[in-house]
């Protein structure tokens, strides 16, 4: 019978453990942008795409996560000369709009983006937009946090479509990229890119980093 009792206490606890979590627990929610579909679409031969999102997707984060990226500082691997259009910040500005004006464009290659969230945080989840006016697929892309600024060390990969990767390429939209951070810690994200399926150049609409500076 004690032996019973304590089997069902433990049970208990750990029902109760468990529905505490999930308590905790609430829909991650952010304001999309308008849908914007312009021009001639562009033919599209990408083995192993995902499916095209058609809603924004169901996914808990714990409460009090809020957006750490906006307003901060950003950097690239391109210098300020070398930016085709648009200016950096405009990475984190709060702006997801698809219209021109709304985006920075980079040259072609590998480029990224880095942003400095000022201090050490969790990281849950991560959404970006490279373009969405238009269906593409932007290649090699890769989304690493660390709290080295250079990235030579500590750092952890969340998202990679490249060839070495696990995860599938994806066609833009606009709900953007939700990227499971899965608590991840660190101070910087860094995004790469290498061109994309209708030209050669790297853009950014804009980067939300979901979380909550660390204890």
């Amino acid at each position: 019978m004690k032996n019973s009792f304590l089997k069902l206490s433990l049970v208990t606890a750990l029902f109760a453990a468990t529905v505490a979590l999930a308590e905790d627990k609430v829909p991650l929610k952010t304001d999309l942008p308008p849908p914007l579909f312009t021009g001639t679409p562009v033919p599209i031969n990408v083995p192993n795409l995902d499916p095209v999102q058609s809603k924004w997707p169901e996914f808990l984060v714990p409460a009090g996560t809020v957006n750490l990226a906006l307003k901060q500082k950003v950097t690239a691997s391109s210098s300020d000369a070398d930016i085709v259009t648009g200016t950096i910040d405009l990475v984190t500005d709060g702006d997801k709009a698809g219209d021109e004006g709304s985006w920075v464009e980079l040259p072609p290659g590998k480029q990224w983006v880095q942003i400095d969230l000022a201090k050490e945080a969790d990281i849950y989840a991560i959404n970006v937009w490279h373009y969405h006016s238009q269906k593409r697929v932007y290649h090699d892309v890769v989304v690493q946090i660390s709290d080295d600024p250079t990235f030579s060390k500590g750092v952890t990969t969340v998202y990679d479509n490249s060839a070495s990767g696990t995860d599938h390429p994806y066609i833009e939209t606009y709900f953007g990229k939700l990227i499971d951070a899965k608590g991840a810690k660190g101070r910087y994200v860094r995004l790469y890119s290498n061109g994309n399926t209708t030209n050669k150049m790297n853009h950014y609409i804009e980067v939300e980093v979901f979380g909550k500076p660390a204890a």
